[in-house]
């Protein structure tokens, strides 16, 4: 081997791992811009943090007896548990200048039909799981909580834990947002590739049984608040069957395109 070709190929190797050092340095200026930006939101909310727990509680205190109350039965619980609520709060009030540093960090290696494909699945999953939770805090809270307080017996005072209370919603919140973004899966799906629109049509009928079942797992034993799960569920399967064609048609590689018309 030459000295001419000993030093490309060191020049090669020596371009990857610069290449790669200066991917490395850029995630981690983008992680600390996003984390900087959820910081700052967090300690402009603190000072109303108490009241934002509030907020989140109002659905179950609605459903109490007058003069009831919740409790705490931690230590620090009181401190701790309005903290978390802010904090996932200051997230979801950052997440569009944080999904900006992920799409910044990505954008530049991607092809123009790729930052087609990318760009609206991020928006549109980002916005449907905000709206899951929405719909779970605004309608099923409410049917959910007065179901089980009307439920339970005379002898029993219901004084719910805001431990137990947190655990419960962020549960039903993940439930929920994550319900909401069967379109973008079915989206996803059929345009990579993995699965076919007619297989997905065909397999209509196990899809309504497995969100059916998902909703007795998750949600409390009342039908009502089961159906305010499957149906949902069901209704956004049926908008990815539909909109999967014109997804798939609008992102389409020009490579793709051309492969059509021959």
């Amino acid at each position: 081997m030459t000295e001419e070709q000993k030093t490309s190929g060191f020049d090669k190797t020596s371009g990857v791992e610069e290449t790669f050092i200066s991917h490395l340095v850029e995630l981690r200026n983008r992680i600390m811009k996003a984390s900087i930006a959820v910081i700052v939101v967090f300690l402009c909310l603190m000072p109303w943090a108490a009241h934002i727990y509030d907020l989140l509680a109002a659905p179950m205190l609605a459903a109490l007896p007058v003069g009831a109350k919740m409790i705490a039965t931690g230590v620090i619980t009181p401190f701790l548990i309005p903290v978390k609520v802010t904090l996932l709060l200051a997230f979801v009030i950052a997440l569009p200048w944080v999904l900006y540093q992920l799409w910044a960090f990505i954008a530049p290696g991607l092809y123009a039909h790729e930052k087609k494909l990318i760009a609206p699945l991020v928006i549109s999953s980002s916005v449907l799981f905000i709206a899951g939770v929405a719909f779970c805090y605004y309608l099923v809270f409410g049917v959910i909580f007065h179901f089980i307080n009307n439920f339970a017996p005379k002898s029993v005072s219901v004084a719910p834990d805001i431990d137990s209370y947190f655990d419960f919603v962020m549960t039903m919140f993940i439930a929920f947002g994550m319900t909401f973004e069967v379109p973008i899966v079915v989206i996803v799906l059929v345009r990579m590739g993995l699965v076919s629109l007619e297989k997905l049509k065909s397999i209509r009928p196990y899809v309504i049984v497995g969100a059916f079942v998902v909703a007795a797992v998750v949600t409390p034993p009342d039908i009502m608040s089961q159906l305010l799960l499957a149906v949902p569920l069901c209704l956004l399967y049926e908008v990815g069957l539909l909109v999967a064609p014109l997804f798939v048609k609008a992102t389409q590689a020009p490579a793709e395109e051309s492969e059509k018309t021959i």
